[in-house]
């Protein structure tokens, strides 16, 4: 470009001096991507807030788990033989088919509770679980198949309002007066369930049932139970946590024949 043609071509210009020699063509370039840049640092800084808050969720569920089952070993049998005896054996619901028919996990813990029965080891089976609605109802499921196997249904009391382990502990303790107990559930359940039957008021101690279930399945439940290790704390510690239902006070040794 000659001499000639950049004077004419910066005196006709409305820009200043010097951005008409060095500046963008266009003004509002500069700005735009000022702004894009503000807004990328703004998501990255976001996205690594976000991320720190996981990972230090992560460790501290990590934590409360190996706590809560450092603090439950020793409480927690698994030949029956070492079993204290208590009054009542809770036996925690799990999946019913529709057919009736008990999951194979659901099978290992009432299996788990028969044996405890007729070893001398407890006096009632409570079995506690989710009946919510008429078409789903584990409580029965497992009072019949407990009779089945020689336990006589007077000394079996179905808890049809079990739908969390907080609500089966807290009834257990609140409703049924329980004092004193052998949770029956499996070892990846047992440390949380120990623990929230304890801080209800039970003085108890656990029971391991068999797994009776694959190895994915098991660390599928296990991932499961983890993610509800804080919730468990929060359950217990909070003084204004009440079960999804309650009810009139119904002591275990009083109920009628076939509850």
């Amino acid at each position: 470009m000659s001499v000639l043609k950049l004077a004419k071509r910066l005196s006709t210009s409305k820009r200043p001096p010097m951005q008409r020699l060095f500046g963008p063509k266009n003004p509002g370039a500069a700005g735009t991507n000022s702004g894009q840049q503000q807004r990328h640092t703004r998501r990255k800084l976001l996205l690594a807030c976000i991320g720190a808050l996981g990972i230090a969720l992560c460790i501290v569920t990590a934590a409360v788990g190996m706590w809560m089952r450092h603090t439950e070993y020793s409480r927690t049998f698994r030949a029956i033989g070492k079993v204290p005896a208590k009054a009542v054996a809770v036996v925690l619901g799990a999946k019913v088919y529709p057919s009736g028919a008990l999951s194979s996990v659901l099978q290992g813990r009432v299996d788990s509770a028969i044996e405890l029965y007729k070893a001398g080891k407890v006096k009632k089976l409570l079995m506690t679980g989710d009946n919510g609605t008429r078409r789903y109802d584990e409580v029965t499921a497992m009072k019949r198949y407990a009779m089945e196997h020689g336990v006589p249904d007077t000394d079996i009391v179905r808890d049809y309002a079990g739908f969390r382990t907080f609500d089966s502990c807290y009834r257990a303790r609140h409703i049924f007066g329980v004092k004193n107990a052998v949770i029956v559930t499996q070892d990846f359940h047992m440390p949380r369930s120990l623990y929230l039957a304890r801080s209800c008021g039970i003085d108890a101690v656990g029971y391991v049932a068999p797994d009776n279930m694959s190895s994915r399945a098991l660390r599928s439940l296990k991932l499961r139970e983890y993610a509800a290790t804080l919730t468990a704390v929060a359950d217990a510690v909070s003084p204004w946590k009440r079960p999804r239902l309650g009810g009139p006070v119904e002591p275990i040794d009083k109920v009628a024949m076939g509850r």
